[in-house]
């Protein structure tokens, strides 16, 4: 699928929502392994994402991206800011080449692991971005694959972040920024089923 500002930003609106309706449960989250914020770091930069899209009426993909990935960082504190932003700003630079949004959502992977240093496995936002997106490449990503990548952060130990500190008493627990990731993969499901 090529990804145009508008379908980008019908994904953005449909994620910020998700992230709004799960707020509280993002924080409850990450307040064993974390900082328990991980929800209101989402819904704050998800809102400045959305607001930015609305108001400033990007004139092409590139322009779009940049401005999700600025407003992330700008206004998610913790690891996820810097994270999210980064999958948003390598976005934004291979748009300049292609729109076809695997390629896109490739160098976001990339990306992510560049900047966070973590592999799959460590029990991250790497564990739902690196099952998900060959997925989404092949046109076989569905909601119950999104759910068993996130799930499976369940009885990982942590190895990066914050709840690497816990070492085995982070297993039994979610990854906050896999299960955003979830709703970030699902939005972009429902988006595409909005286009077919």
């Amino acid at each position: 699928m090529e990804l145009t500002v508008e379908t980008l930003t019908t994904w953005m609106n449909d994620f910020e929502a998700k992230i709004a309706a799960k707020k509280a449960y993002l924080s409850d989250l990450d307040t064993p392994i974390g900082d328990g914020d991980h929800g209101n770091n989402m819904a704050r930069g998800m809102r400045a994402v959305t607001e930015a899209l609305a108001t400033k009426n990007p004139a092409d993909l590139t322009t779009g991206l940049k401005l999700v990935a600025m407003s992330l960082i700008s206004k998610v504190g913790g690891a996820a800011g810097p994270l999210y932003g980064t999958a948003f700003l390598e976005m934004a630079k291979k748009s300049n080449t292609t729109a076809e949004l695997s390629e896109l959502l490739e160098a976001a992977v990339l990306g992510i692991k560049q900047r966070g240093g973590a592999e799959l496995g460590d029990k991250t936002m790497v564990d739902v971005w690196e099952v998900v997106v060959p997925e989404h490449a092949a046109g076989q990503l569905t909601s119950e694959k999104i759910a068993q990548a996130v799930e499976a952060t369940k009885e990982l130990v942590a190895k990066r972040g914050r709840a690497s500190y816990l070492g085995e008493r982070s297993v039994g627990h979610l990854d906050p920024g896999a299960v955003s990731s979830g709703y970030l993969f699902e939005a972009l499901l429902e988006t595409e089923g909005e286009l077919k």
